[in-house]
């Protein structure tokens, strides 16, 4: 590992000198400043972890809350790409990810003291159990949190436009000419994702003139692919089955086309299928899967410069919105009518 003495030498400048170059000290000119920086860039240099956390009094660690109910979030393709491109977006900011939880060893403890006892400087919650009180009593503390598709009053938050990207989708299936749309949702609870954006699909529908009747709108799971497969043998059974079946994730969206394919139909000429999300998995699909692609990177990106912003600037950041939007990625299993 590279040490400060030796950026020093290759500087031909004091140790001391570099040290405050590092650290940003006024009683050295921004041209030598920077003239260290770079040099100690291009060695590779780090700076001492333990140093650093003594000078600062930080411990440059964010503590992430990142789940669901079900524990299945890190299952799914699509979360772990936020929270990969949020780890890429901190740790070039000189931060490191540590995951909170209840227990650590024998013990068990609150997600507070988790966040106390690892000396973290701030917490991201992303798909958390929000109605836990402990949850709740981690988002009322001191620390700078950063909540994920929830928004609390007096909390900076991240969220995907849900109610938005419903929208478009629906929209672009109904340009394609299709009238019966059928939507197989996740899990629904008050306030969230999915109830966003079962309230955009009945809306958008209504804006555009069209009735949902209630056999059209089924109950799923979010990475239940077996339970798609079903709901989507019931669809079509239907007297009247719909043109197009829109599924609450990419996902979900395979296990109905499987069921589809156990029927000897075909996609998209006996029947349409549009997913939500926009995993790689869809793009290889055949016929190539239409969902609403949403920007994982852009999340992950957003998330860390807002919780940072809080660490670095306690008292002087702003409570935000921050609200990145999808598109509709085409695909092919959604046919003209």
């Amino acid at each position: 590992m590279v040490s400060i003495k030796e950026v020093a030498q290759r500087g031909g400048v004091s140790v001391a000198t570099v040290s405050k170059a590092l650290n940003d000290k006024s009683d050295i000119g921004e041209e030598t400043k920077k003239k260290i920086r770079e040099i100690a860039d291009e060695m590779g240099y780090l700076p001492n972890a333990t140093a650093r956390a003594l000078r600062s009094k930080r411990s440059y660690s964010i503590g992430v809350l990142f789940g669901d109910e079900e524990g299945t979030a890190l299952t799914d393709e699509f979360f772990p790409k936020v929270l990969n491109a949020f780890k890429l977006a901190v740790e070039k900011r000189g931060y490191e990810i540590i995951f909170i939880n209840k227990e650590i060893g024998n013990h068990t403890m609150t997600y507070l003291e988790h966040c106390r006892y690892r000396g973290v400087d701030g917490v991201v919650l992303a798909y958390a159990p929000f109605w836990d009180p402990e949850v709740i009593e981690l988002i009322k503390s001191d620390l700078p949190v950063v909540t994920v598709d929830r928004i609390f009053k007096e909390k900076t938050s991240v969220c995907f436009d849900y109610t938005q990207g419903m929208r478009d989708l629906v929209t672009y299936i109904y340009e394609k000419g299709h009238r019966r749309i059928a939507y197989i949702h996740g899990e629904w609870l008050e306030e969230s994702i999915t109830s966003q954006r079962l309230d955009s699909f009945y809306q958008t529908m209504a804006d555009l003139g069209l009735q949902v009747p209630d056999a059209y709108v089924k109950k799923g799971k979010y990475l239940d692919f077996r339970l798609a497969g079903e709901l989507t043998a019931g669809l079509l059974d239907l007297p009247d089955p719909p043109t197009c079946i829109v599924y609450p994730n990419d996902f979900s969206a395979l296990g109905g086309i499987g069921m589809i394919y156990k029927r000897k139909l075909a996609i998209p000429d006996d029947i349409s299928v549009a997913g939500y999300d926009g995993i790689p998995l869809a793009e290889a699909t055949t016929p190539e899967l239409t969902t609403l692609k949403q920007d994982s990177e852009g999340m992950g990106e957003a998330i860390a410069e807002r919780i940072v912003a809080l660490i670095e600037n306690p008292g002087k950041e702003p409570v935000k919105r921050v609200v990145i939007k999808g598109r509709v990625s085409c695909g092919s299993s959604v046919k003209s009518l």
